[in-house]
Parts: structure tokens; sequence; C-alpha cells
């Protein structure tokens, strides 16, 4: 139904719907920071005294929350106990399953603190930057993106031949540009034992959690604080990477670039992004609809918040990708042949 032919009812049932799902949402974050869905998880039914008792917080805020957690439906509730069922559990507490979306709601949350200086932004112009956000975005960010990493990458790279043959050979390098918390770095690491990678990213607080997490691997991996259109050194890398993160950039074009000079004879240039429409339409696909919401709220106003931005947003389409490839130099932007990879795209870049 297009919005000529919804009735002022069916809107404002709509907008009720909506405001239902982001009440969901918003109690989704206090459940999953409090510990209290992996207190339940783990622990098995309780009253708000028993929640209290393994996982801390207020009894009377406990009460409340369960109660509404099994009004919406996310809990079961049996002789005044409260049970996470299995497949809510997966989702909200199993951070290493493809299905793990407690961080989706950790991120929205965050967002929504900003909206104070998203309104200023929206008015006057400017933007929120990424640590603005704080480490909510930040965490979310990183959570969210690690079971595909961890559990995909390497094996959907290694569909690609010439690809995994970069990455497997002899004194084989690798640059991680936006690298995060450092998850994808650390995939392709444990995943081709020769491989060493270097990952790039501005966000001071990401380089500390990403060598955090990857400490176990040595100096097989390393994380540099800095920007890489300046930072990346010349000549260097057997493939270079960019794992969502260029339509945040507010130089697409000058990173580009530098992920061009960066390679070795030979080498290759891949961009995973968003997995949106070829086209907009109205209305638009659930993914494209995410990714607008994505863009409002977070990307467009953290790349708006450097001079001269770009102003992508996090709807870049595939010929958005390939004018910013021309400018830097490739001749051809393709799609690799991976599919079904959670929201995104693989994009080969070829000099």
């Amino acid at each position: 139904m297009t919005a000529a032919e919804q009735t002022s009812e069916q809107f404002a049932d709509r907008l009720f719907g909506a405001a239902l799902g982001a009440v969901d949402i918003l109690a989704v974050h206090l459940g999953d920071r409090l510990g209290w869905y992996r207190a339940l998880a783990e622990h098995g039914p309780a009253d708000a005294v028993e929640l209290t008792a393994r996982a801390g917080g207020d009894l009377r805020y406990a009460r409340e929350w369960l109660e509404q957690q099994a009004a919406t439906g996310v809990l079961t509730v049996d002789d005044g106990r409260f049970t996470l069922p299995a497949g809510p559990a997966e989702v909200l507490t199993d951070p290493t399953s493809l299905n793990y979306l407690a961080p989706l709601a950790r991120m929205l949350a965050g967002a929504a603190v900003q909206l104070p200086g998203l309104v200023r932004a929206y008015r006057d112009g400017g933007g929120v930057g990424w640590s603005e956000y704080g480490v909510d975005m930040r965490e979310s960010q990183s959570d969210m993106n690690r079971p595909w990493f961890e559990h995909r990458l390497a094996v959907d790279l290694a569909g690609v031949p010439d690809i995994h043959a970069k990455l497997a050979g002899q004194d084989a390098r690798a640059a991680d540009v936006g690298s995060g918390g450092g998850w994808s770095s650390i995939a392709l690491a444990r995943a081709y034992p020769e491989l060493r990678v270097d990952g790039y990213d501005i966000d001071e607080p990401s380089v500390a959690m990403a060598r955090d997490n990857a400490a176990d691997l040595g100096d097989r991996v390393r994380f540099h604080h800095g920007d890489a259109a300046t930072d990346l050194p010349e000549a260097t890398f057997d493939a270079v990477f960019a794992f969502e993160c260029l339509h945040d950039m507010p130089h697409p074009v000058e990173i580009l670039t530098a992920m061009r000079k960066a390679l070795r004879p030979g080498g290759v240039v891949i961009v995973m992004d968003e997995a949106v429409d070829a086209e907009f339409t109205a209305p638009a696909s659930d993914v494209d609809r995410l990714m607008y919401g994505f863009s409002l709220l977070i990307c467009l106003p953290d790349g708006m918040a450097h001079p001269g931005s770009a102003g992508t947003g996090t709807v870049m389409r595939t010929a958005k990708l390939a004018e910013y490839a021309v400018d830097a130099g490739f001749t051809a932007v393709d799609v690799l042949p991976i599919e079904d990879f959670g929201f995104w795209r693989f994009y080969r870049l070829t000099v």
C-alpha cells in the first residue's frame, strides 16, 4: 500500500505499531546492558527477586521489565516466574550466532541519545561525529558484524579462487581499512596462517578494542590509529579490504585512491558495503528502509561532521560506488559471487 492509498486511520495504526516496536527496541537495550537476558538464558526462569540476585539491578524496575517483556511476547511466564525461550535467547544472548541482534537495539538506542545533536545538524548543517555516539554505538557495530566475519568471511572468500590464492600465498599481506573492533582482520588472519594483516581506523577507542580482541594473534595482526587516506603505505599489500565503512567516509575517493596505491602488482581491492537496491524506489524494500534509518540517524551525520564531505550516507548504490572508483583510478567494479551474507554485498575494484 502506498502513502497515497492509506487512510488516516490506517496510517495511525501503522504509527502505533511502530511505537510498539520502538518500545521493544529500547526495552531490549535495557535487558541487554543490564545482563538480565543472559541471566535468564544461563540460569533459567526467575522472578524479579531471583533475577536481581543473579545479575543486579533495582527490584522494582526488574519487575516492570519482566512484565513488559512477557506482555510483548519475548518472555513467557508461569506461576510468577519468567522464562526466556530458546529462540529469543539465541537472538539476544549468543554473540556467535548469525541471528544475534541484541547489538541492533544497542545501536538504535545509541543513536536516539544523539537526537538533540541530530536536530541541530538537520537544521543548520554539520553533523554528529562517530566519537560522539559513544561506546554503545562502537560496540554494537563490532558485535553485530562479528559472527558474520567469524563464520562466513573466510569460507566465502575461499569460493573466489584468485582472491583465496592471494590471501593464502607465502608472505601475503592484507590491509583492513576502517577495521573497527578488528573482527574482520582477525577472521582473515585465523583462516590464512601465512597472512599478515594491518588494520587502520580513525577512531582511537576502536583501535584499542581491536588490539584487545586480537591479543592472541601476536604481531600477525596489527592495528593502527590514523587516516588510511594518508597512512596506507604504497605498494605493500596483496589485498586491501574496506568492510562496511566506505559509505561512512567523508572523502571516499581519497580513501579508494590510497587503497589502489597500497597494492602490490596484481593485488586486489575488495569493498563490502550495504546490499541496497540498484535504484531508489518508493515504497522500498525492507533492507533499503533499514539502511535509510541507519543513514538518517548515524552514517550520514557521521560523514557530514567533516569539512568537504561527500555526504554519501548508508544507501550507497552500486552506481555511486562505481563513480567513486573511477574517480580513484579504477577501471571497473564487479559484484563478487558471495550471496546471503547478512545485509552486505562484496565488490571487486579492478585497477
